[in-house]
C-alpha cells in the first residue's frame, strides 16, 4: 500500500516478522492447497509451528512458552498469516493460541496448566473453544449444553456446533450450564479432554470457504469432567468469556485487514497484466479509482487496529472498540473481496485465483466470533449508556 511507516514495531519486531514470513513461505503455502482437500491443516504443521516458537509465546517459560507478554508479535504473525492468502492457517492457529489458550492461562487450575500448555506451546495438543449450539449462536443464554455436579466431577452433556479447529482438537474449552435457572450467571466453563470418554466429533463441514479450517460438531454424552477442569468459578463463565472476547475480535480485525491487504496485493498484479482494448486494465481510470478506494480504506484499518494492539498492550483496550474493529475490519474484507473479484472479470470467478478463494473465505468473518449485527448492539450500549 502507502508503505507509511509503522511505529507501533520495533527493529526486534520486524526480524521475528521476517523469521514467521520464511516459515509461512516453506511451510505453510506449498501445503494450503493440500490441506484445502483435506479440509484441515496437518498435525506436523502444528509441530513444527510449536519447534519454532509461534506458538503460546505468551505462556510461562515454566510451562514451555516463552514469556512473551508483548501481543505486537501476536499480531505479528496474525498478520503474515493473513498476507498469505492461507486463510485456514490464518485463523486456525491463532484461535489456538491468542483465543484459547488466554482461558486456561488466565482461569485454569496450576493441574490443568501443567496438563495442557506444554502440549499446546509444543503443538502435540490443538485447542478449540465451544460456545455456539445447534439451537445457539449469539444468545450464549439460550445454549442447552449442561454439566451436572456429580461431586468429584461435573456429568456433560450436550452438543457444540461448527467448532473452529474442532475435528483435531485435544482439549476443548466449553461453555456449560451448570444452572439453567440463573440465565448468563449459571454459564461456567470446563476443559474437556478429547480421551474423555463419552465425547465425539462429526465430520470437517462442507463449508463455502476456509477450506483448510477444520470445523465441525462436537457431542458430548455422559461426559465425567473432573472438578479440576473447571475454569476458575462456577457460575462466572459468562464473565469470563465477555472479558476474552475483546482480544479474539481485535484478533478477527487483524486477520480481517491482512486478508484485505492479501487480495488487494494479488488484484494489483493482476491489473498490471492484463490487456483490454490495447492497454493494461490499471491505465482504466474505473480501475484506478477502485484500487485507490481500498487501498485507502484499508491503510486507514491498518492504522486504527494498530492502535488498539497498542492499547491492549497497555491493558486498556475498551470491549466496544474490539467490537467496532471487528465490525469495520470484516465489513471492508468483505467490500475488498468483491471488488477484487470484479476487477478480475471471469477469471476472479475461478477456484484456482486467490482472490476466488478469498472471496469465499471472507463471508463468514462477518459472522463468527460474533455476528456484526451484535457489534452493532455492542457498540450501541456502549455510547448510550
Amino acid at each position: 500500500m502507502f508503505g507509511l511507516p509503522r511505529k507501533l514495531f520495533n527493529e526486534e519486531h520486524e526480524l521475528f516478522r521476517q523469521s514467521v514470513r520464511d516459515f509461512i513461505a516453506k511451510e505453510i503455502t506449498p501445503y494450503n492447497a493440500e490441506w484445502e482437500k483435506q479440509k484441515m491443516v496437518s498435525r506436523e504443521s502444528w509441530k513444527k509451528l510449536g519447534e519454532n516458537g509461534f506458538l503460546g509465546m505468551q505462556a510461562p517459560e515454566e510451562l514451555g512458552g516463552m514469556n512473551i507478554q508483548d501481543f505486537r508479535y501476536n499480531a505479528i504473525l496474525i498478520e503474515e498469516l493473513g498476507l498469505s492468502g492461507c486463510s485456514g492457517p490464518a485463523i486456525g492457529y491463532p484461535l489456538h493460541s491468542d483465543i484459547v489458550m488466554p482461558y486456561i492461562l488466565h482461569y485454569g487450575t496450576p493441574e490443568a496448566k501443567q496438563k495442557y500448555i506444554p502440549g499446546m506451546v509444543s503443538g502435540d495438543l490443538i485447542g478449540a473453544v465451544a460456545m455456539t449450539e445447534p439451537g445457539a449462536g449469539s444468545d450464549l443464554q439460550g445454549m442447552r449444553t449442561s454439566a451436572v455436579d456429580q461431586g468429584d466431577h461435573y456429568l456433560v452433556n450436550g452438543s457444540k456446533t461448527f467448532i473452529t479447529n474442532g475435528y483435531l482438537s485435544d482439549v476443548v474449552v466449553v461453555a456449560v450450564k451448570t444452572d439453567p435457572t440463573k440465565g448468563a450467571k449459571g454459564i461456567s466453563l470446563v476443559l474437556i479432554d478429547a480421551k474423555m470418554e463419552g465425547f465425539s466429533k462429526g465430520k470437517p463441514f462442507e463449508k463455502v470457504g476456509l477450506h483448510a479450517q477444520d470445523t465441525c460438531e462436537l457431542f458430548f454424552e455422559d461426559v465425567k469432567v473432573p472438578k479440576e477442569n473447571l475454569l476458575g468459578k462456577e457460575g462466572e463463565g459468562f464473565k469470563y468469556l465477555m472479558t476474552e472476547l475483546a482480544q479474539e475480535r481485535l484478533v478477527v480485525a487483524l486477520a480481517a485487514v491482512a486478508l484485505g491487504e492479501y487480495m488487494l496485493d494479488s488484484t494489483l498484479s493482476y491489473v498490471k497484466e492484463r490487456k483490454a482494448f490495447n492497454k493494461s486494465l490499471s491505465d482504466f481510470q474505473n480501475t484506478r479509482f477502485k484500487l485507490a478506494e481500498m487501498t485507502a480504506a484499508l491503510e486507514q484499518g491498518r492504522i486504527y487496529c494498530d492502535y488498539l494492539v497498542q492499547l491492549h498492550n497497555e491493558g486498556e483496550l475498551d470491549p466496544a472498540m474490539a467490537s467496532a474493529a471487528k465490525y469495520n475490519m470484516t465489513e471492508l474484507q468483505c467490500k475488498v473481496a468483491d471488488e477484487c473479484v470484479q476487477l478480475h472479470g471471469g477469471y476472479g470467478y475461478m477456484w484456482e485465483y486467490g482472490v476466488a478463494r478469498a472471496y469465499a473465505d471472507a463471508r463468514v468473518q462477518r459472522i463468527y466470533a460474533g455476528t456484526n449485527e451484535i457489534m452493532k448492539e455492542l457498540i450501541a450500549r456502549k455510547i448510550l449508556k
